[in-house]
């Protein structure tokens, strides 16, 4: 089952946003997805081959036999990670507008208010996002740490 949250900030992520959503999302909400690829180690080991040849009274009549071999263990899984974004049609001109001079005030955007998604606001959404995580795509997490997305209330 995939996880979702917040992706680890050494997550390979994927471009954009994904065209589907983890099971049990809200309908009308939009998604993007990392996958951190799996951990492989390679370790050396000594295989035996043939055990030594002893004799009787204890001496060693041929050494152990063993050969040295690479095997490769997966050391983490690989994993996908759900994290729920902004969705693009609520990126407006006015909104990344405010978004950039919310950003601007955090220092983590340097530039023009042009209202326009453009790489240096990327940049600056990457900069800010909570966690680590290093994304141009604006979660909703972030989005309200900034004011932008309300907060749910608790049901009654």
């Amino acid at each position: 089952m995939p996880n979702i949250g917040m992706p680890s900030p050494n997550s390979l992520q994927t471009i954009g946003f994904a065209q589907d959503a983890p099971d049990g999302a809200a309908p009308g909400t939009c998604w993007g997805k990392t996958i951190s690829p799996a951990i492989i180690e390679t370790v050396r080991r000594e295989v035996l081959l043939q055990p030594a040849q002893v004799s009787t009274d204890g001496r060693i009549q041929q050494p152990a036999v063993y050969k040295k071999e690479d095997v490769q263990e997966i050391v983490q899984q690989r994993e996908e990670t759900w994290y729920e974004t902004v969705c693009p049609n609520l990126m407006t001109d006015d909104f990344v507008a405010s978004l950039q001079r919310a950003l601007s005030l955090r220092g983590a955007y340097r530039g023009k208010v042009t209202g326009l998604m453009d790489d240096k606001t990327r940049r600056a959404i990457s900069k800010f996002q909570q966690g680590g995580f290093e994304s141009g795509n604006l979660t909703v997490a972030s989005a309200r740490a900034l004011g932008f997305v309300a907060i749910p209330r608790p049901a009654e």
